[in-house]
């Protein structure tokens, strides 16, 4: 349960209607293989213990008193496992009958859920047999004539005695497909995992139907969603039951079965539940309510990640589809917001400096779309480049090469003799390559830049991205500066897919060609000398890889995640990944580069804020972004140090 990582089994013995004895037994098996496994939460379908299909049964004494005995017998048998097991059975109370979802820890039954929404339509016909939950929360018994069973049945939520985060309640198969489910209440008194015990039947259409209403349910209530379905073993009279189970967590399916009816007995896949609690907290709209708690014991252990699938590039998709249309939207958006910049300002002109890098190259591509919505043509783009000391032949070609291709403007301005001539002035010697002399280049050329636009009634278009932008790698009052941003919300890790996906699909060779040269361009700012011709300053051996920094930022804006949580996830993450055509592999990140560039990045990312705090206008467009305007609102001079200790225990705790 470490960083609040709870493993849970969703399982579906075959079951034997009519049987509760031997259905206790399979279901005792099942939670204790599950249990072995490491799962703190075991759940199973509804009416499990008797069969949902038991029929006119259901009014049968014999039939009852056999599962009221069989969930007590289940409570004892499962006492020493280190898990709350969650299982379907009728309840008797007050006079009537209720199809109930059953928690039990320790040897006991700690808590009941009614079903409240009791279908009878189609094939369905509970009502004939089991009363709707009203609402109340009331005492219920189980006796086996020996003892009696005292919990309370109706809307509690079932904590963990030792991890807070550790909530859980329940509601049963038609409750999801209600307009009102009781997860409503349930989630916003407390739980953070709700399961669902269902015994919904398979019909041609509802698997995606049912699959859309889970992420649904879980992103609204921002909530663990378990949904366990019965299966093998259910009559067949006249429906079929295909042991459909499906983990979620906050509008993203974790785990679910690979295939209805391949007779798979159980999922397993590890939450998060203290995400899921930060995310209700930093949300207003989160009406949070209390209801009676029932605690339970579990004892907390280290969880081992074995099913939960931890993505290295968390901004960028892994589907080639949902990449591809992820693209297409944020150059939309991107071009959107520069086209209202534009007609807001009646600016005549739009300027951009153009390296030959990745930031660039997406800023002139928006700039075109925008320029072919407001003005119909790309004459009005000024594609500037200012090649100094450090700029390469490779990437002033690649620079010239986009521009013409995508019939911008384009001018050369030679800044050496200007930065020359400054560094006279301060007294800088030019041998002398510190931080004054990459700064001064930097500046100049936003210099020339602003002077351009307001010779033509122009519109500095901003280069830098976000992943620069948490680490404060762009000079103040130099590229740090521009009139709109429009690269602003895009990581680093993004940005080389948009202009990849651009070349890709914009229909013209020579921009292809010229994109997916700059895209093979190591990352550079340009500022010290080349050597040998070649590209001597490249970014990431200076600040870390950007893979890493993304991954870092989205977990520590996105998720809040603590320092020593992100390292344990990073270590999971970067292990050795094959690229997409298969042929090569990246390297792992062994636990010392993790720690060292982790380190970095706390370090310039509380050290720079003053950067940010003084940030161009420029769309947001995830749901990371770091404008003061916006979503992050931090002080410049807070200290990273209480972030950086904890990192460094987490280092030194890992071991070998």
């Amino acid at each position: 349960m470490k960083d609040g990582f709870i493993k849970i089994s969703a399982v579906t013995p075959e079951v034997i209607v009519a049987d509760p004895a031997a259905n206790a037994e399979r279901t005792a098996k099942a939670a204790e293989d599950a249990a072995a496994e490491g799962a703190a939460l075991v759940v199973f379908p509804e009416l499990g213990i008797t069969g949902y299909t038991a029929g006119d049964l259901f009014l049968q004494e014999e039939l009852l008193e056999a599962s009221d005995k069989a969930v007590l017998a289940l409570a004892e048998l499962t006492g020493g496992l280190n898990a709350a097991i969650v299982v379907g059975a009728p309840l008797r109370c007050g006079g009537k009958l209720y199809n109930c979802a059953f928690v039990l820890n320790g040897g006991r039954v700690i808590a009941a859920y009614p079903k409240s929404n009791i279908p009878a339509y189609g094939e369905f016909y509970e009502t004939r047999y089991f009363t709707p939950f009203d609402g109340v929360t009331r005492e219920a018994t189980l006796s086996n004539g020996k003892t009696v069973a005292r919990f309370p049945m109706g809307y509690v939520v079932c904590r963990c005695a030792r991890v807070r985060e550790f909530s859980l309640a329940c509601e049963i198969c038609e409750d999801l497909w209600a307009p009102s489910s009781p997860a409503q209440k349930l989630a916003a008194g407390g739980a953070n995992i709700i399961l669902n015990l269902s015994a919904s039947d398979e019909v041609i259409g509802k698997s995606d139907y049912c699959r859309a209403l889970i992420k649904a349910q879980s992103g609204k209530l921002e909530c663990v969603y378990v949904y366990c379905g019965a299966g093998s073993g259910e009559s067949t009279t006249d429906a079929v039951y295909g042991g459909r189970k499906v983990i979620a967590e906050s509008g993203r399916i974790l785990k679910e079965g690979s295939a209805l009816f391949d007779r798979a007995e159980k999922i397993t896949t590890e939450v998060d539940v203290k995400k899921v609690a930060w995310e209700r907290m930093r949300k207003n709209t989160f009406a949070a309510s209390s209801l009676e708690e029932v605690l339970f014991d579990v004892k907390p252990e280290v969880t081992r990640l074995d099913n939960r699938y931890i993505p290295d590039t968390p901004f960028v998709p892994e589907d080639e589809d949902e990449c591809g249309a992820r693209c297409a939207g944020i150059l939309a958006m991107q071009t959107e917001g520069l086209v209202t910049r534009i007609r807001r300002s009646d600016c005549k002109s739009l300027v951009v400096g153009i390296s030959g890098g990745l930031d660039s190259a997406l800023a002139l591509i928006v700039a075109c779309l925008a320029a072919d919505e407001v003005w119909h043509g790309r004459e009005n783009v000024l594609a500037v480049t200012m090649p100094c000391f450090g700029t390469t032949k490779r990437t002033k070609s690649n620079a010239v090469k986009l521009t013409n291709a995508l019939g911008a403007a384009l001018r050369e301005v030679n800044i050496k003799k200007a930065v020359s001539g400054h560094f006279k002035d301060i007294a800088h010697g030019e041998q002398d390559h510190d931080t004054a002399y990459e700064n001064a280049q930097a500046r100049e050329r936003t210099q020339v830049l602003m002077d351009i636009a307001n010779m033509n009634g122009g519109l500095v278009v901003g280069t830098g991205d976000l992943s620069e932008l948490a680490l404060g790698w762009a000079t103040y009052n130099g590229d740090h500066m521009s009139m709109y941003g429009v690269n602003a919300g895009v990581p680093k890790t993004l940005v080389r897919y948009l202009v990849r996906h651009f070349a890709l699909t914009c229909g013209n060779k020579k921009v292809k060609d010229a994109l997916i040269s700059i895209c093979e361009t190591p990352i550079s700012p340009e500022l010290l000398p080349p050597k040998e011709g070649e590209i001597a300053q490249k970014t990431e051996d200076i600040v870390g890889p950007y893979e890493l920094h993304d991954f870092v930022l989205y977990h520590v804006v996105r998720c809040g995640f603590s320092p020593a949580k992100i390292y344990r996830l990073a270590l999971n993450a970067f292990t050795e990944r094959t690229l997409d055509d298969g042929s090569k592999k990246y390297p792992a990140l062994d636990k010392n580069a993790v720690y060292k560039w982790m380190d970095n990045f706390y370090r310039r990312f509380f050290a720079q804020q003053f950067k940010r705090s003084c940030l161009p206008d420029g769309p947001k467009i995830g749901s990371v972004t770091l404008s003061p305007r916006a979503d992050w609102r931090m002080p410049s001079d807070a200290t990273a140090r209480a972030w950086r200790e904890e990192l460094k225990r987490a280092f030194e705790e890992s071991g070998e």
